[in-house]
């Protein structure tokens, strides 16, 4: 149901781990996630703990499907002295092609314990559907 789009996008996650740069909004980092179909829908997961509703946006253009969010630091007051920093900040970015098979007009999107989970369901005309024969020689009525 999903394509890539990039083949090169598991090495720079690869290299943003080892190097540990944060994603900015011209080249944003990628988030990891899980893909599968679950019923009639078809269901994509996205880690991001840390990140506020307001700071993501999700688009749809065509078939292609965006998401993009930034962690941004939490505010510290003047006194504070920052003694270990490993949790990545930044812009975080994934797309994906999808399929013409789903139904891009009625995704929903649902924001829980770090996890955005996003589930498309499967357009009526990619289910499966029976083909009556008719009568006549030859004749076929398609129903659906």
């Amino acid at each position: 149901m999903l394509m890539r789009t990039d083949p090169f996008r598991e090495l720079d996650r690869l290299t943003q781990q080892l190097v540990g740069s944060t994603g900015t909004w011209s080249r944003p980092s990628t988030m990891p996630m899980d893909a599968f179909r679950e019923g009639d829908d078809y269901v994509i997961a996205l880690d991001l703990p840390g990140v506020s509703t307001d700071a993501i946006d999700i688009d749809v253009e065509r078939n292609m499907l965006t998401v993009k969010a930034e962690r941004r630091p939490l505010a510290k007051a003047d006194d504070v002295q920052m003694e270990l920093s490993e949790r990545p900040l930044g812009v975080f970015s994934r797309q994906l092609m999808l399929a013409d098979t789903l139904d891009t007009e009625h995704i929903s999107a649902d924001y829980d314990a770090g996890v955005l989970t996003l589930r498309i369901p499967i357009a009526e005309r990619a289910k499966p559907r029976k083909i009556a024969i008719g009568e006549g020689a030859g004749r076929k009525q398609i129903s659906g």
